[in-house]
């Protein structure tokens, strides 16, 4: 066993995007980091990045859609370092298009993903952190998490239960000594976005459109490309901020990333009624 009083750190969804450069951030933050990913083969884009940033990360295997691998993926950590100060629940996968069009087996691997495997996670380190009386978690969601994304119904339904679970647990987990935290990014320049646009422009693993959803869908593809025009983030500067949290002496629960994020929230909370966004979204569809 590894006696090092240096921080471990968990980080889910390494391969690309948000969780490669938090992985990175971290291990230069002074962290062990572990970072997981579905099929270590896709390591490499990690590798190069912790070798220009000049720090050594350890690569695990670990898909969150199969408790068994996050079982022993945990279970590995703490026989090797006896520790983990940090879980970063990164790892996630979207579906773009309509209700019609999204079949059952992808709306259950959209939960599978970012749900379940959010939960499992945390079931599993938990013990760990509870016998320390310490710990931290943090857990991106999305601005789908709070707001429904047009033909993201699949996505935003876990990412808003994964809202859920959080909130009704930080409590919880405060009497037991971890502080949780949530990450709600807007656009993020990501291949994970890049992937699901397409899905929404050609239907790429979905059914085809009908004539009803094929405007309203191209009129999604156009605002879409919009929004990451003029919002989007950089994965490093959504990853800078995590890397804050992790180190606050005292973070808060939630952060959003983006003026347009907390823009869309104030939308939300100034109208009970709801009608507010329904309308703009709706407007939007039409063109």
């Amino acid at each position: 066993m590894d006696n090092s009083p240096m921080r471990v750190a968990i980080v889910t969804g390494c391969s690309t995007g948000i969780g490669l450069f938090t992985a990175v951030r971290l291990a230069r933050a002074g962290f062990h980091v572990i970072a997981t990913m579905r099929d270590p083969g896709r390591k490499q884009a990690l590798v190069d990045e912790a070798a220009n940033a000049g720090v050594e990360i350890e690569i695990r295997a670990l898909d969150v859609t199969f408790p068994a691998s996050i079982t022993a993926c945990v279970d590995e950590v703490i026989a090797s370092h006896g520790r983990i100060d940090l879980l970063v629940n990164n790892a996630g996968a979207g579906v773009v298009g309509s209700i019609e069009q999204v079949s059952d087996a992808d709306l259950r691997y959209a939960m599978e993903v970012n749900y379940f495997g959010v939960w499992n996670t945390i079931k599993a380190v938990l013990p760990h952190m509870r016998a320390a009386r310490s710990g931290r978690i943090i857990t991106v969601t999305s601005v789908g998490g709070m707001i429904g994304q047009v033909f993201n119904d699949a996505y935003s339904a876990a990412k808003f239960a994964v809202e859920g679970m959080m909130e009704s647990f930080a409590p919880v987990a405060k009497l037991l000594g971890i502080q949780c935290s949530v990450v709600a990014p807007g656009p993020v320049h990501t291949q994970f976005n890049a992937n699901a646009q397409a899905d929404a422009v050609d239907g790429n693993g979905l059914a085809a459109p009908t004539a009803a959803y094929g405007p309203m869908l191209a009129n999604y593809a156009r605002l879409s490309e919009q929004a990451f025009a003029e919002h989007g983030q950089s994965s490093a500067e959504v990853a800078d901020i995590i890397v804050g949290i992790a180190t606050s002496a005292h973070p808060p629960y939630r952060t959003v990333t983006s003026p347009m994020v907390s823009g869309m929230m104030a939308l939300k909370t100034g109208d009970e009624t709801g009608n507010a966004l329904i309308d703009m979204f709706a407007n939007a569809l039409a063109g």
